[in-house]
């Protein structure tokens, strides 16, 4: 999670354990880094699952990360977390090594080619897991030998994480994506708040209502931004080059979870090798182009960044954006935007409503000189210590019985509105992406780097034909692919 979401399989076994884990009744939920929620570092949360097998005393390398977990206030934490490893298994010690996200793959793919990858690689989602697609270990013979208790799991959800290449992962966090909205902002011009249900409809100024559509949202954020005159987006003598709050911001980190939002898809047709953009994705991308530069709703590239709205991260972080997309993880730092935020429902594209999901997991490097001591430390992660790594990444729990708990500790996370509708993160599960925008794809990190500079030419760059810009991304990636 930090600064983008990082998560091999299909979505449709995700989309099974969803229902099961949390179907849509109440309880609260989520945070990723930076939370305080956090149960004691070092503690035990749970009796751990794993038989008592022993294995030879080891030095182990735990890779972060592909995922969330570079943020300096998580870092303390996990530190804590490694440390409890020896402590539990004398002689033996886990090392966590903090490689920021953005560098995280390259890393990573030097090391192995180098021979020296690390023992324990976490948190890593659908999209890290399959941008290194043959490097992990399968699980399955030390789950059989060490006895190690899958049933806690929902079977979907263990299921979710086999490959070709046996049992990749197991079950440790899902995130689901939602709407987050500064209340004070609606109050103060007079407008209804989102809607926290889904299915429901939304009251206008005019006293009509319509559908929670991303329309409804476009006609909102013009409301919603403002100049440092007080002047909306619709008033003519608003000033788009001095914004002081902005009306809405999707999540941006990359232009495949974008698109996710208006509908779900992958960039691999039918046949695997055949690009083929989503329609809803194109929509999407326009929508987001249109935002930053003709309606002036959505922050461009220089104003995201800047310190004034970058929020340290994410610009709903800075408390100057009335509405925002992003995924549950959203928690690690969205103190920083008040005390008067909360969460509503995902807006409709075309009538269908689509919640872009994370899932996160911890894996084991198939190279791995001492992989009994590996799985002893997935072992211990996944149970000793999962209670505490969850409230620090903001992951709801895979496991059923401990979703509850999470979301009670969550509740009460410092800089937290005293009551947040945690109830719209659960049925936002309902709703995820299928298939996932992470999913497998030739030339992966490739691919990757090309959406990369797409969005950034977007993001930066006013006056272009998005049909040509969007069709001449397709032909880059397919040119990349057909190279082999």
């Amino acid at each position: 999670m930090k600064t983008g979401p990082f998560r091999a399989g299909s979505i449709v076994a995700a989309l099974a354990l969803i229902i099961s884990a949390c179907g849509p009744s109440g309880t609260p939920t989520a945070v990723p880094s930076g939370s305080t929620a956090a149960s004691p570092a070092g503690t035990t949360s749970a009796a751990p699952s794993q038989a008592d097998v022993s294995f030879a005393p080891a030095s182990l390398r735990w890779y972060c990360c592909l995922g969330t977990g570079e943020d300096p206030a998580q870092i303390p934490t996990e530190e804590k977390v490694a440390a409890g490893f020896g402590q539990k298994h004398s002689g033996s010690s886990l090392k966590i090594e903090i490689v920021t996200y953005d560098s995280a793959r390259d890393t990573l793919s030097t090391q192995i080619a180098s021979g020296n990858g690390p023992d324990l690689v976490g948190p890593v989602g659908v999209g890290g897991l399959a941008a290194f697609d043959g490097q992990w270990l399968d699980l399955g013979p030390h789950i059989q030998k060490t006895g190690y208790d899958t049933s806690q799991y929902d079977p979907a959800a263990v299921e979710f994480y086999k490959s070709d290449d046996g049992q990749i992962g197991l079950p440790f966090a899902v995130y689901p994506s939602m709407l987050w909205y500064k209340a004070d902002m609606f109050e103060e011009v007079g407008l209804e708040l989102p809607p926290h249900q889904y299915g429901a409809k939304y009251k206008m100024p005019d006293g009509t209502e319509v559908d929670w559509s991303y329309d409804t949202i476009k006609q909102l954020a013009k409301l919603l931004t403002v100049d440092k005159n007080g002047k909306d987006a619709t008033d003519p003598a608003f000033d788009p080059e001095n914004i002081v709050q902005y009306g809405f911001e999707p999540q941006r980190d990359d232009l495949r979870g974008l698109g996710a939002y208006w509908g779900a898809g992958n960039l691999a047709g039918p046949d695997g090798k055949t690009v083929t953009i989503p329609d809803a994705w194109k929509d999407a991308w326009k929508f987001w182009y249109d935002g930053m530069w003709k309606d002036h709703t959505i922050m461009t590239a220089a104003v995201a960044e800047s310190e004034e709205f970058s929020g340290g991260g994410y610009p709903f972080f800075s408390g100057r954006v009335a509405m925002s997309l992003n995924f549950l993880w959203t928690t690690y730092g969205v103190a920083d935007a008040g005390k008067d935020w909360d969460l509503a429902a995902i807006p409709s594209h075309n009538g269908t409503i689509t919640s872009p999901l994370n899932a996160d997991t911890f894996a084991i490097h198939k190279d791995t000189k001492n992989p009994d001591a590996a799985f002893a430390a997935l072992s211990y992660i996944l149970d000793d210590s999962a209670d505490e790594l969850l409230q620090l990444y903001g992951g709801m729990p895979a496991r059923p019985d401990r979703q509850d708990a999470f979301f009670e500790t969550l509740g009460k996370s410092e800089g937290f509105p005293e009551k947040v509708d945690w109830q719209v993160a659960k049925d936002s599960l309902q709703y995820a992406d299928n298939p996932n925008f992470e999913a497998a794809m030739p030339k992966y990190n490739e691919t990757l780097t090309i959406l990369e500079k797409y969005e950034s030419k977007f993001a930066t760059t006013p006056g272009l034909d998005m049909d040509k810009e969007i069709e001449a991304l397709r032909a880059e990636i397919q040119q990349a692919w057909d190279a082999g």
